[in-house]
């Protein structure tokens, strides 16, 4: 019997001993997994920033994008690329430039340096026309009056049928 009892508390103390061992690497197992599921959150939490960012500056991009397209249109309704003349004026005969011929101008074309050198018509409130904008002015050809930048000659509007 003295042996079995030994035997028996042996087993019992071998079997405590497992499972506090076991205990042990579950606990440490656990803290582990815990640590990495704090990294892990601690990494989303930077990406999810870092997205909010790009997210607000292309929301930026876009918007001023939008607001440009839309000072563009109301440009372009302010000056429309080609209208009607309402009103005819009487002026003097009109001459091209030498070497040159009477066309019709359109949106977008540029008009040769010739052109804007005697025949810019300076007293657009006369003939009933907007101050031209900035960098712009009017220039005569044939009955027509076109709207171009000083700078490169590029056409932004034509006021068809201004002069008789």
């Amino acid at each position: 019997m003295k042996k079995f009892t030994t035997a028996a508390l042996a087993a019992l103390v071998a079997a405590g001993s497992m499972g506090v061992a076991s205990a042990a690497d579950a606990q440490s197992r656990y803290d582990r997994n815990d640590r990495q599921e704090q990294r892990q959150d601690r990494r989303d939490d930077r990406r999810d920033d870092r997205r909010d960012d790009r997210r607000d500056d292309r929301r930026e991009y876009r918007q001023d994008r939008r607001e440009d397209r839309q000072d563009y249109r109301q440009q372009a309704r302010a000056y429309d690329r080609w209208q009607r003349a309402e009103r005819r004026y009487n002026a003097p005969r009109y001459a091209p430039p030498r070497g040159y011929q009477v066309r019709n101008w359109s949106y977008g074309q540029r008009l040769p340096s010739y052109y804007q050198q005697g025949y810019v018509v300076n007293d657009y409130s006369r003939y009933g026309l907007r101050a031209p904008p900035r960098g712009y002015h009017y220039v005569r050809s044939g009955n027509d009056v076109v709207l171009a930048a000083v700078a490169g000659g590029l056409i932004t509007a034509v006021i068809a049928g201004l002069f008789n």
